[in-house]
């Protein structure tokens, strides 16, 4: 599981995405996202500027991103 501390008040998903390493960019995170390949919170994901803020969790293709404070 990967982590990802905020610097600000949240993260946006297409960025924690990428900074993790899931994609390698703005547009692979794009389509992942449009696809349905994206859950948070055990959620489908539309959103790529969907804000992600202190213990949510992020799946795509059986890979998680916990966002920590």
């Amino acid at each position: 599981m990967e982590t990802i501390k905020l610097r600000d008040e949240y993260i946006k998903l297409g960025q924690a995405l990428k900074a993790a390493g899931f994609v390698e960019s703005g547009v692979d995170a794009k389509y992942a996202i449009e696809d349905g390949l994206v859950y948070v919170n055990g959620e489908q994901a539309f959103q790529r500027g969907k804000k992600l803020v202190d213990g949510d969790v992020v799946t795509y293709e059986g890979q998680t991103i916990k966002i920590i404070k």
